[in-house]
């Protein structure tokens, strides 16, 4: 997710995601990347094999329209752990997670809202392998084609129970929280942690949606330590973080992604430093 008057900035920082990994971010300069082909731009339809309901998701991608039009490692990331709840919980470090949600999804169906969802295959695939009702959210100029891909699983989410909603949310702005509302079971997002200067409308978001039992699953593959640390002391003032998995490193890189579990200060009847979990 970025912020549309950054547009310009998206094929810089797709230059940047593109890699799996930047292993150390030096002052003054960027530390070469290793990772797909830059220089790909036109439409491309992708078809992701889902095993656990013997259904592919088609997935439409846009690279040259910046970066929530193209799928990044830790989306592809989740929902290999998705599918792999649906087939075998035993195998899905989301088990612990979910298994909170038994008695909700036993009664209706588990609902979720995905930030930053770009091109919408972690929610379309959470929709279809939950049977879960989704809400969808990335900046205004990315919905159509959210919707777009919604469109095309159609059938898919149908015949699994699985329902989407797609809404414009701009982080940290109160009028777009609003409108969406705050009814949600869980939060999902992948490779949301990229621009420093969304830190802050991200954790503001974050503070508004996790109250009472709602939590947070983030996929995240590490690129700059220095932001990292930055986002993460932030964030840990907020919320109990744990990370509950990590990917073995794909090749030509030394870190893999990892999925981390963040749930409001507030849970356990500490205070929250700004009270907004209540």
């Amino acid at each position: 997710m970025t912020i549309k008057s950054d547009e310009e900035d998206d094929l810089n920082f797709m230059n940047v995601l593109q890699g799996d990994v930047l292993e150390e971010e030096e002052e003054g300069r960027e530390a070469t990347l290793v990772g797909e082909d830059t220089d790909v731009q036109e439409e491309l339809e992708q078809h992701y094999f889902l095993g656990s309901i013997k259904s592919s998701v088609m997935i439409r991608q846009v690279p040259s329209e910046g970066i929530p039009f193209k799928l990044w490692p830790a989306a592809k990331s989740l929902v290999n752990h998705l599918d792999k709840y649906r087939l075998d919980p035993s195998s899905s470090p989301l088990t612990l997670i979910f298994s909170a949600f038994s008695n909700v999804s036993q009664n209706s169906p588990l609902r979720i809202l995905e930030l930053g969802s770009g091109t919408g295959l972690v929610g379309i695939t959470a929709a279809a392998t939950l049977g879960a009702s989704v809400t969808l959210t990335d900046l205004p100029y990315v919905v159509p084609n959210l919707q777009f891909n919604v469109d095309a699983n159609c059938n898919t989410l149908t015949l699994n129970g699985g329902t989407i909603n797609v809404a414009a949310l701009r982080w940290g702005e109160a009028e777009d929280m609003e409108s969406i509302g705050r009814e949600f079971d869980l939060l999902l997002a992948s490779d949301v942690v990229y621009q420093d200067h969304l830190f802050d409308p991200l954790l503001k978001t974050l503070q508004f949606y996790l109250r009472n039992n709602t939590v947070f699953v983030m996929a995240h593959l590490k690129r700059w330590k220095k932001k990292d640390s930055v986002f993460f002391k932030k964030a840990r003032k907020l919320f109990d973080i744990d990370m509950i998995h990590s990917d073995p490193p794909s090749s030509g890189s030394r870190i893999g992604v990892a999925v981390y579990h963040f749930k409001c200060k507030c849970q356990d009847g500490s205070k929250s430093k700004i009270n907004v979990c209540s």
